[in-house]
C-alpha cells in the first residue's frame, strides 16, 4: 500500500513541473508537500517492515525458550541423577583406599559398593535446539543479554567441562573394570575373588588414580543450577 502511494505522488511530484499554469511559488509549495508524503509514506513503510520483522524474530525467540526450557527440565532429571550415580562412585572408591595395608574387605560392603564399580555414568544433553538455533545465527535477537549470556555459558563453558571430565573419569575407571573382569573367578561356595582382587596392588592403583570426582560433582552443581537460573529467566520472560 504504502509503495502504490509513493509512485502515486513521484507522479504528481513529476507532472508538476510539467505543468506551466501554476506559478513558480505554487510549484515550489505543492512540490514539497508532495515530497513530505513520499517521505512520510516510505518511513510508515520501513517502521510497519521493522515492526514485522521484529515479532517474526520474537516468535522464533519465544519458541525456541518454550523449546529449550523442556530439554532443559528433562537435562537436570538426568544431571541429578548422574550427579547421584557419581556420590556412590566416591563412596565406593573411597572405601577400597580407606582400607589399609593388608586389610581386609568387609563382605556386605563390597556387595553394596561392586555394582558401583560396573556402573557406567555419562550426561547426554539435549543440545540440539541449541546448536541449530545457535547455527542460525539467531542467538543475538534474545533480547534479555543475561539470559543470552548464561545460555551460551551453559552450553559452551559448563556442559563441556563436565563432559570432559566424565569422559576422562571413565577412561580411567575403564582400566579397573578390565582388571576385574581378567581376574574375577567364581569359588566353590558360589562366591568369587572379588575381595581379594579390589585390595590387590594394580586394584589400588587404579581406584589411586581416580581422585577427582569431588570436581566433577561440583561441575554437576554448577549444570543444574545453571538450567534452574535459566528456567526461572524464561518464565520471567
Amino acid at each position: 500500500m504504502a509503495d502504490q502511494e509513493v509512485i502515486k505522488h513521484t507522479k504528481k511530484v513529476y507532472q508538476l513541473w510539467k505543468d506551466g499554469e501554476p506559478s513558480w511559488w505554487h510549484k515550489l509549495k505543492e512540490f514539497l508537500l508532495e515530497i513530505f508524503i513520499i517521505v512520510f509514506a516510505v518511513s510508515i513503510s520501513i517502521w510497519f517492515h521493522d515492526l514485522s520483522e521484529k515479532r517474526h524474530k520474537q516468535h522464533d525467540v519465544d519458541e525456541f525458550l518454550n523449546g529449550l526450557k523442556t530439554d532443559l527440565q528433562r537435562d537436570i532429571i538426568e544431571l541429578e541423577s548422574d550427579r547421584k550415580g557419581f556420590v556412590n562412585t566416591t563412596k565406593a572408591i573411597a572405601y577400597i583406599n580407606g582400607i589399609p595395608f593388608q586389610g581386609k574387605l568387609n563382605t556386605d560392603s563390597v556387595r553394596y559398593y561392586g555394582a558401583w564399580f560396573y556402573n557406567e555414568v555419562g550426561f547426554m544433553p539435549n543440545d540440539g535446539r541449541f546448536e541449530g538455533f545457535k547455527s542460525s545465527g539467531k542467538i543475538g535477537d534474545i533480547e534479555d543479554k543475561e539470559l543470552q549470556n548464561d545460555i551460551m555459558d551453559l552450553y559452551q563453558e559448563d556442559i563441556s567441562s563436565l563432559l570432559s571430565s566424565t569422559t576422562f573419569f571413565s577412561e580411567r575407571k575403564g582400566r579397573l573394570v578390565d582388571f576385574l573382569s581378567k581376574n574375577i573367578k567364581q569359588q566353590t561356595d558360589s562366591t568369587s575373588n572379588l575381595k581379594s582382587i579390589l585390595v590387590s596392588d594394580e586394584a589400588r592403583n587404579i581406584c589411586r588414580n581416580l581422585f577427582f570426582t569431588s570436581e566433577i560433582i561440583n561441575r554437576y552443581d554448577i549444570c543444574i543450577a545453571k538450567s534452574k537460573k535459566i528456567i526461572e529467566a524464561i518464565d520471567r520472560e
